[in-house]
This record gives C-alpha cells, structure tokens and sequence, in this order.
C-alpha cells in the first residue's frame, strides 16, 4: 500500500466530513464548492500555514510533530481511533520500510489455551489480521461454520466478505462487514508492511465490492466492546455482549460473548454447550467441530 495515497486519501475524506458550522466558522457567500472544509480552513483551525497542510495532505507526513498531528486531529474532528490512524499513518512515514513489524502470530501459548478452556463462555483468540488462532469448546461452536472454512488459517474478514452463508449468520450483517473492514483499514495503517494483510486486503477488494466499496471509505474504528446477534443454525437467535482484550505484547485479541443471565440467549447457550459436548474428537486447541447443521423445523 502506498504511504503517500493512505495518509492523502484519509485526510482528504476527513475534511470533507466536516462542514463549517460544525467547525464554528462564519461561511460568506452560496458558491462551496466542497461540501467540507476547505485546506485553507483546516490549516486555520489546525495553527498552520496553508502551504503547509496542502504539504501534508499531499501525503507527506515526515518530519510533522505531535502537537502539530495532535493539532489537525482536533481541526478535522478525529475520533480517538482517527486520531489513533493519523499517528499511526505519521510513524510508518517517518520510519520506512525498514521498520518492519514482525509477521502476525499464528499460535497461542498453552498458557493461553487454558485460560481459553477455564472460561464458560464462547472465546477465542484472533490475530491483528483477524485470523483465529485458537478457541474454547463453546467459541468452536459458536463460529463452527467459519471455523470448517477449508482456507487455513479461519479468518473472519473472509468469510464476512466472500461466504454468502455469513449474511444469516450476523443478523445485522451491514454492521458487521463496516467494523471487518474498518478495524483492517486500522491495522493497515499500524503495520503498512505485513504481507499477510496486504495479501488478504488484495484478495478482498478483488472478490469483493461490499469490501471494496468500504475500503474506499477510509472509516477506522476499535472494537472494544459491544453487542452482536447471531443466527446460529443449531440454536437459533442469539443477543451477545462482547469484550475484546488485548493479550500484551502479541498482537493478539482474546474475545469473549455473554448473554444476560436467565435470558432465551442464555438458554440458547446452554443448548450451543450441549450440542458442543457432542462433537466427536476433545479440543484441543487444533481441532475444530464439524460444520452445524440445520435443527428439525
């Protein structure tokens, strides 16, 4: 990916989000000609020059200071994941080829798998380019149909974006495929240098027009913590809580869903642990559950 044409096209597709009265600005005359901010307008808000900001959006961010990246995330109106992206887009700049991130982990510690199992929830461990790495019973269950997804490593942006099965699976499927995208377009802009990722963005801008069309977006956005429903073929309609933790040092991500006690969602939890307990073969951390298959209607 091309650093100039990221930092260039974000910047670009931020200003023009912003209109001047919600930028507190006094607007003369009828005849914009951009629906946003104008450069000069941004260098305004941000204290500097226009000569400069056109500099910057141009694509060059070497040399910029914090406060002057902390300036133009408060002109342009970034959100803490924007502004998260800005500095991210300024660093790789600043660094170069050079400064290459190591490969995104493909493996767990045992430690970690037995933290996965010890926990009565469905969870699993993903990767910053959303491979999953590993997963608990309940979490093999949950996600069976991506987990038997012949492609190695299981990967959620794949099957989001190319299994048209996963329409049905994520009831709120739009949502779903604007955070896949999203989240990706951040850890672009954090390790513009992983092939991996490069090479699984190519392939779904190439398969995909719902992924092309929301990479063009340039929305960026963590996903912390939130709530998800699900259509599982087995146990039905699903309403989840969801906390995603940081494994420290790893790039790694542990998630795990809950349902409100005493709720149908937990009821259909407890019913996904049942039909996971049937499943031949005990995980271990490699196996994976065979495909769900439709309940008796």
């Amino acid at each position: 990916m091309d650093s100039r044409s990221e930092i260039k096209e974000f910047l670009a597709s931020r200003r023009a989000r912003v209109t001047p009265q919600e930028a507190a600005l006094a607007v003369y005359g009828r005849n914009r000609r951009v629906a946003g901010l104008r450069r000069e307008e941004v260098a305004l808000l941000a204290g500097v020059s226009v000569d400069y900001y056109v500099r910057v959006e141009r694509g060059n961010l070497r040399g910029v200071s914090e406060q002057v990246l902390d300036s133009l995330a408060r002109a342009l109106q970034l959100d803490e994941a924007e502004r998260a992206h800005l500095f991210d887009l300024a660093r790789a700049a600043n660094a170069g080829p050079a400064a290459r991130r190591r490969a995104s982990v493909q493996r767990v510690r045992p430690s970690v798998q037995r933290t996965l199992d010890l926990v009565a929830a469905p969870a699993w461990v993903r990767n910053a380019r959303h491979d999953i790495v590993a997963a608990n019973r309940l979490g093999c269950a949950l996600y069976s149909e991506l987990l038997s997804d012949p492609v190695s490593p299981p990967n959620t942006a794949r099957y989001v974006f190319l299994n048209p099965r996963s329409s049905e699976f994520f009831v709120d499927w739009e949502r779903a495929a604007d955070d896949i995208a999203a989240m990706l377009r951040s850890e672009a802009g954090r390790n513009p240098y992983d092939k991996a990722l490069t090479d699984l963005i190519g392939e779904l801008s190439t398969r995909s027009e719902a992924f092309r069309t929301r990479w063009a977006a340039h929305d960026v956005r963590f996903h912390r913590r939130g709530r998800k429903q699900l259509r599982h073929l087995v146990v039905g309609d699903l309403d989840l809580s969801f906390e995603a933790m940081e494994l420290p040092g790893e790039d790694l991500t542990m998630v795990v869903y809950t349902a409100e006690p005493g709720s149908p969602s937990q009821e259909a939890l407890d019913l996904l642990a049942s039909w996971a307990a049937t499943l031949d073969g005990e995980h271990d951390g490699r196996q994976r559950p065979a495909p769900a298959q439709p309940a008796e209607r």
